[in-house]
């Protein structure tokens, strides 16, 4: 029987993985908003009688995660707490098939490219209209902001171009214009993001256009900063870094997924560019745009990776010292070209030299972080925490950087202001967090 309080045609939309798919359910609820649906994001309070899981499907933790929400959910519907359970999203692109078989209680599966169908099946019109138009699931300060769709790159451990397809640009007039309207509500930072930002331009226009992306982006009042993440090292445009030097409210912040170091990996995984090539590139970005704060993800583990090979990375992530670095262990992925190969690596050493990375990092980032203290930077606060209020250098993108920590009865609560910048003099430094007081306090 169903919940007696449930509200009809009120739809929960939960977003798993990327901030990419966060775009996707923000979009997928500003047309139900524009449907004259009552929409939520990740809501706690169980009342809503649709629900709609946009899934991952990257690794396998991100699969496992998607599979035991759809399971969840499931058993709701079964239950009659709920009418009616969609899934869309790169796992429901991956394994439509298998799911249908394996969840039957799900009502529909769904692609990645398929909001239209989705919404017909809600009964709601897709407006093409409102295409720009979203409904933020962030803090109204800061936006994720996609560029492109899809993914040309060959590497061959990746899965994201069966799930998302080729790459696809957004044309320049309509991403100036979100932009305009985003930061109209309110939005100071864009968190640029594709699957390789270094590639836009070249599908819609022949040429790369980064660097002209960002010069009108960076003309948009309102707009403080403009992140740049997902980075590809290969044929990178060099041109955007001379942009980033020039304009004051582009961050001198580059996450760039670099994966290995040995040039051994670096053809295994198709990556497209060696190990001297890489290094010139990290050390050209640092002299074009002095102070550039670098982000890389490396993967531990892919087939053939010997000790000589890790041993390789490790020297490679020693020697750059990256302000901030994350690494997976590597997932066997059906029908990429990594998994015709053995995963000949045992999972304990895929965690063990994933470890040893982590570990070099940590005291990598503290040694960074200490020669902060003393220094003063515009720190934008996102949210006030366990007596804190929690903030973010220009250095930091959200969820997986660095934070600034202020505490809150040092401050008068009106100095600083979610959502707003205040001038932060660093005090002490742990591993992976800055702490601070206003400056002149």
């Amino acid at each position: 029987m169903k919940v007696r309080n449930q509200t009809q045609n009120k739809v929960n939309v939960i977003t798993l993985g990327c901030s990419k798919n966060l775009v996707d359910s923000e979009v997928l609820m500003g047309q139900l908003q524009a449907n004259k649906f009552e929409v939520t994001h990740e809501a706690e309070k169980n009342d809503a009688n649709i629900v709609v899981i946009n899934t991952c499907g990257f690794i396998d933790n991100a699969k496992q995660e998607s599979i035991d929400t759809i399971l969840r959910y499931a058993d709701e519907k079964e239950a009659g707490r709920l009418d009616k359970l969609y899934v869309t999203g790169c796992l429901s692109q991956r394994y439509k098939d298998e799911l249908e078989i394996e969840i039957p209680q799900v009502d529909a599966y769904f692609g990645t490219l398929e909001l239209p169908q989705l919404l017909k099946t809600l009964n709601a019109n897709y407006q093409k209209e409102l295409v720009g138009e979203r409904l933020l699931t962030t803090p109204k300060h800061y936006a994720y902001f996609k560029i492109a769709e899809g993914c040309n790159r060959p590497c061959s451990f990746c899965a994201i171009p069966l799930m998302r397809g080729k790459h696809v640009d957004r044309p320049l007039d309509e991403l100036v214009r979100e932009a305009t309207r985003l930061a109209g509500l309110g939005v100071k930072e864009l968190i640029l993001i594709a699957q390789d930002l270094t590639y836009y331009g070249l599908q819609a226009y022949g040429e790369r256009k980064l660097a002209e992306l960002l010069q009108r982006l960076s003309d948009v009042p309102g707009i403080r900063w403009i992140r740049l993440q997902y980075a590809y090292p290969s044929q990178f445009p060099l041109d955007a870094l001379d942009v980033m030097a020039e304009r004051s409210n582009i961050c001198k912040y580059l996450d760039m997924p670099l994966q290995h170091a040995s040039d051994n990996m670096l053809r295994i995984m198709r990556r497209g560019i060696g190990r001297r090539r890489t290094l010139e590139l990290v050390d050209t970005m640092r002299q074009r745009v002095p102070g550039i704060a670098l982000r890389t993800t490396l993967i531990a583990g892919h087939p053939g990776e010997t000790e000589a090979d890790f041993d390789q990375l490790y020297d490679f992530v020693e020697q750059t010292r990256f302000d901030r670095l994350g690494i997976f262990t590597y997932s066997h992925e059906e029908n990429t070209h990594s998994h015709t190969l053995v995963d000949d690596v045992p999972a304990d050493v895929k965690q063990q030299r994933a470890d040893a990375i982590m570990e070099l990092q940590q005291g990598i980032s503290l040694e960074l972080n200490e020669a902060k203290i003393g220094h003063t930077f515009p720190v934008l606060f996102d949210r006030q925490e366990s007596g804190y209020f929690v903030g973010r250098t220009e250095f930091d993108s959200p969820e997986v950087d660095n934070e600034v920590l202020v505490p809150v009865t040092a401050t008068g609560r009106t100095q600083i202001q979610l959502g707003d910048f205040a001038n932060i003099k660093i005090t002490s430094a742990s591993d992976f967090d800055l702490y601070g007081e206003l400056a002149g306090v």
